[in-house]
């Protein structure tokens, strides 16, 4: 009489034959020692260790000193020819104020943002009703920026014409890209060429005025200053004021799009 032929039960789980041994009938099947082994070698444990080392300038005799792991040791543990104990690994997390848990969590995705030119916009001077300079902003798209890159574009005055100065919070770096430009900060006044760079406090008044008879152009950084947890809404403006029922005045000579066509968040200017 011929054996009756059942079907697999689909709730019991498939075991990949490449990735388990082949265990035999009734026993209880077991997890192939080179499957742990890839698992352990995906968390680049070794990697991430010998990238805590280096960012503090730690040599290996050092980072021994504190595990009381031999350096012999560590150099193995970090190209991954032995796996470290729980025990030893903690001694290593201990040192450099890390949870063991930094050793198994994915690896953040690290930030990178291309903005093209056909997708910046060129914004007016804010606040003035004849612009003496343009400018495009370099990372409209990064979140949460630390600091704002531009390229402005300062064009001759007409007769008549001034510059009007301004203020902010942080410092700002400038680097002349063609033209001659002169350049206004407090009580001084400086003269830049192409190629010339200049790093300043914001917070005290400045202004830019185009020297010569074509535009000038430039790369301009602005930077918070360190330890400001809050940005201003507006790049280089203050925060707009609340009014008594909690909301924020207009600013009406803000555009809705800082480069983006279709963006509805607050404009990050030079001012």
């Amino acid at each position: 009489m011929a054996a009756a032929h059942t079907l697999p039960d689909p709730h019991e789980p498939l075991i990949d034959p490449k990735a388990a041994r082949q265990a035999a009938p009734g026993s209880v099947q077991q997890i192939a020692p080179e499957t742990a082994e890839a698992f352990i070698s995906e968390k680049r444990i070794g990697e991430r260790i010998k990238r805590l080392r280096l960012k503090r300038s730690m040599g290996l005799v050092e980072l021994g000193r504190h595990t009381g792991l031999s350096a012999s040791f560590l150099s193995q543990l970090e190209t991954g020819r032995v796996v470290p104990t729980l025990r030893n690994l903690a001694r290593v997390a201990m040192v450099f104020s890390k949870d063991l848990s930094y050793f198994f969590e994915p690896d953040p995705t690290a930030l990178f943002r291309v903005h093209r030119r056909h997708e910046r916009m060129k914004l007016p001077q804010t606040g003035v009703d004849d612009p003496t300079y343009y400018f495009e902003s370099l990372a409209f798209l990064v979140p949460d920026r630390q600091i704002d890159p531009y390229h402005a574009e300062f064009l001759p005055l007409k007769a008549n014409q001034t510059v009007r100065p301004h203020m902010h919070a942080g410092f700002e770096f400038l680097y002349m890209l063609h033209g001659t430009l002169a350049l206004q900060h407090g009580d001084q006044t400086t003269m830049l060429e192409p190629g010339d760079s200049v790093y300043f406090d914001a917070g005290a008044s400045h202004s830019y005025r185009c020297a010569g008879k074509v535009p000038a152009c430039a790369l301009i950084i602005t930077m918070q200053p360190s330890g400001n947890a809050q940005r201003p809404t507006n790049g280089l403006r203050k925060p707009p004021a609340t009014d008594a029922s909690g909301l924020k005045e207009e600013t009406p000579d803000v555009p809705a799009s800082n480069g983006a066509k279709s963006s509805n968040k607050p404009t990050t200017r030079l001012v």
